[in-house]
């Protein structure tokens, strides 16, 4: 019994001593660097995306509340593709057309008159 309450003790006092020394320790972090020459006017809650679309395709965007959702490129001779920002952080994912390839069953099983 006195070998479980010596071990039980110890189990509780270790942690307590290991972080009474850590409080003591503890230094200010430094400041933030200067954003880079340039970058100043870029609102830093927004990402900034490039894509690079030739000179010759027709661009189209669909903004929702002022951001670009989506961007539908057709190239000259080309079928037209889309790039979509799902969900909204600057991921953008290519897609041949606007059919997500859900087929919902509708079967009529009655009609009444």
């Amino acid at each position: 019994m006195r070998k479980a309450l010596f071990s039980l003790l110890l189990a509780v006092s270790l942690p307590v001593l290991a972080q009474s020394g850590a409080a003591t320790r503890l230094e200010p972090l430094p400041a933030p660097p200067p954003p880079a020459p340039g970058l100043s006017d870029l609102d830093a809650g927004e990402p900034r995306v490039n894509i690079p679309v030739q000179k010759e395709d027709k661009v189209e965007e669909v903004r929702e509340n002022g951001r670009v959702i989506m961007l539908k490129v057709t190239p000259p001779g080309a079928a037209p593709y889309y790039l979509m920002d799902t969900t909204g952080n600057g991921n953008w994912i290519r897609r041949d057309s606007l059919d997500d390839g859900v087929r919902v069953p509708m079967w009529t099983i009655r009609t009444f008159d």
